[in-house]
């Protein structure tokens, strides 16, 4: 029989080495759990091994406690079992003259016999924990010696992470440089884009106020007439935050060139509903707009729209794309045609030989719409030519003109 025993000594170096893991455990996953997710499972199956380890080493020692008293009790036995050889032998001296007194002892024997077998069943027993114990030491080792590997492999790994995070990083640095000179770059594009821009919306503008109307009314105009529109609401900075990126100046350039854009294409639209260009190939004025006097009483009188001479049958066009809202005779104009373009935009064409459009009809821009004549109230042939907006009549002289600077430019 043999037994192991540890000293208080090596106990406690057991236990400062088993500190010592601990501490060197906790102070690696601390210190890259934020690096490597992989780092901070392999802690995590270290401490459990760690807590496997200890709970092995409670164990042991527990098992270590019961072998020290299984050992205590073969000792007392071992003790009895000398006491009862030499009683033994003593009674074997005397067997010859003591028969009556080997009788006697016959039973103590069978009770020694009896306990002898109890102590081999419990020999039996203690050999099996033993060799459990040290089928467990031996796996206990295997698991160290597993640890001891996958500690090598994950401060290999940490130091690869390392490495390759200080690569990543001269990358951004490096990707970053170059950002920023392409958002200069665009910077400049989009600059000279917003310059074009503006310089064009106000080229649109100043033909609206050459026309005699106000830029923003006819917007507001305009807009109303596409107001089919939806989706949720979301207040400018709350869809996107400010990730302080070197393309935030640009976004907010882009977004400025937009607001421009979508003003100029508003002053386009608008641009394409205004009459800007003349009925009539060949004219001459006979009347202008405003106050004068009428040509049959010689009173004073106001004159809506303009009236412009021509040869007898001369084509008349649509002034602007639009769709026909009348056809025929319409008391002192005559024979007339009034044409809306949209945004409260509409053109009168009367004293007309003969109509060549219905009611209802698109119309293109520079379409063959009538031919001049001398119906209703006139004295001779020409064209009286009207535009109204929003019900009130405007001169059609300020169109053309407008018409003329949009042509030349």
């Amino acid at each position: 029989m043999s037994h192991i025993r540890l000293s208080c000594r090596m106990q406690v170096f057991i236990a400062l080495v088993v500190m010592a893991a601990g501490a060197w455990a906790a102070f690696s996953s601390s210190s890259y759990v934020l690096h490597d997710n992989v780092l901070a499972a392999k802690n995590h199956q270290i401490a459990n091994v760690r807590l496997e380890y200890r709970s092995l080493l409670n164990q042991l020692a527990a098992y270590q406690t019961k072998f020290t008293g299984i050992t205590r009790e073969l000792k007392q036995y071992h003790e009895t079992m000398l006491g009862l050889a030499e009683h033994n032998t003593a009674l074997q001296k005397d067997l010859n003259s003591v028969e009556s007194k080997l009788r006697s002892t016959e039973g103590e024997r069978e009770n020694v016999i009896a306990a002898r077998e109890g102590l081999k069943g419990r020999l039996r027993e203690l050999e099996d924990d033993m060799a459990g114990l040290a089928n467990r030491n031996f796996t206990l080792k295997g698991n160290l010696t597993s640890i001891e590997e996958d500690l090598e492999s994950t401060v290999s790994e940490r130091n690869h992470a390392l490495f390759e995070r200080g690569r990543m990083e001269r990358q951004i640095k490096e990707l970053e440089v170059r950002l920023t000179a392409l958002q200069s770059a665009e910077q400049d594009v989009v600059q000279r884009l917003t310059e074009q821009t503006v310089a064009s919306r106000d080229d649109f503008a100043k033909v609206v106020k050459i026309a005699g109307l106000d830029v923003a009314d006819l917007l507001k105009a305009d807009a109303l007439a596409s107001k089919n529109q939806g989706g949720p609401f979301i207040k400018i900075g709350e869809g996107e935050k400010s990730d302080g990126m070197p393309a935030e100046g640009l976004r907010a350039s882009l977004t400025n060139l937009d607001d421009q854009l979508n003003q100029l294409e508003g002053l386009q639209s608008v641009l394409r509903k205004l009459p800007l260009s003349s009925p009539l190939d060949y004219f001459q004025i006979t009347s202008r707009h405003g106050k004068r006097r009428d040509p049959f009483n010689r009173r004073w009188a106001m004159h809506y729209g303009i009236d412009m001479g021509g040869v007898y049958k001369a084509s008349v066009f649509a002034t602007a794309p639009g769709v026909v809202t009348f056809v025929g005779w319409k008391g002192n104009y005559g024979r007339m045609v009034e044409i809306s373009h949209g945004s409260g935009i509409k053109t009168r064409f009367g004293h007309l030989h003969s109509t060549l459009v219905k009611k209802g009809q698109k119309i293109k821009f520079r379409d063959k719409i009538a031919r001049l004549g001398s119906s209703g109230r006139s004295t001779g042939a020409h064209l009286h030519y009207e535009i109204i907006y929003k019900g009130r009549s405007r001169d059609p002289m300020k169109f053309m003109k407008a018409g003329r600077y949009v042509f030349q430019g």
